[in-house]
């Protein structure tokens, strides 16, 4: 076989296709062949070249999807001109303004039905965002007074599943109507624990998440 001259093409290929049968059919139901048969030519022996198993398509596939986020998480965490509730302000702001939420948007009526890709995004939020990202941001709050709270680990778990799962439509379907009674219950929880994040502009952001989110649970009826 011809050495392939350009490995980051064919494993971007190659993620691309498997996020879109993921989404389209399900983890479960997508076969190796199947992503073979989206390649446009490329073997089985070309694929297990870069990865040994779907299961490992999986976990890159979703360290892709994450990799933009992770990178503005960095960069929001070392800000040396920030303190720690202005770095969750702008994590907040900062995240509604990632493009990939718009994808995430339109891939969420299927998160339900791939249990797969659900547990990894839950995985990705226990084992790097929080200990990584939030808890020490939560943590210098706490050293410079804007953050007040004695559980900054149970903390910055509370806030990561919330607001991806809890007041995620992809994972528990609402009416756009419904998941804004939902943030700004939850803004009134933060509130109560001494963290202002939401503003006006935010709430009108999410609602225009919550409504492409439904637009596309329509389009699958």
């Amino acid at each position: 076989m011809a050495r392939n001259k350009y490995p980051e093409e064919t494993i971007n290929q190659i993620l691309t296709v498997a996020l879109n049968l993921f989404i389209q059919k399900g983890y479960e139901q997508t076969s190796i062949q199947d992503i073979i048969n989206e390649l446009g030519g490329l073997t089985k022996g070309a694929i297990y070249h870069h990865f040994k198993s779907k299961e490992e398509i999986l976990q890159a596939v979703t360290d892709h999807l994450f990799q933009g986020v992770d990178d503005m998480l960095s960069g929001v965490r070392d800000d040396k001109e920030l303190n720690g509730l202005e770095k969750l302000r702008k994590i907040s702001h900062v995240s509604l303004d990632n493009p990939a939420q718009d994808e995430l948007a339109s891939v969420a009526p299927n998160l339900l039905r791939n249990p797969k890709m659900l547990a990894a995004q839950i995985g990705n939020i226990i084992d790097k965002a929080v200990p990584i990202y939030i808890q020490p941001i939560i943590e210098e709050g706490m050293r410079d007074g804007s953050i007040r709270t004695d559980y900054p680990r149970e903390l910055s778990e509370v806030l990561m599943i919330l607001t991806n799962i809890w007041l995620n439509p992809a994972v528990i379907q609402a009416s756009p109507e419904m998941m804004l009674r939902k943030l700004r219950f939850f803004d009134e929880i933060l509130k109560g624990l001494g963290l202002d994040l939401f503003d006006e502009q935010m709430f009108l952001r999410l609602e225009e998440l919550f409504r492409s989110s439904a637009r596309e649970v329509r389009k699958e009826k």
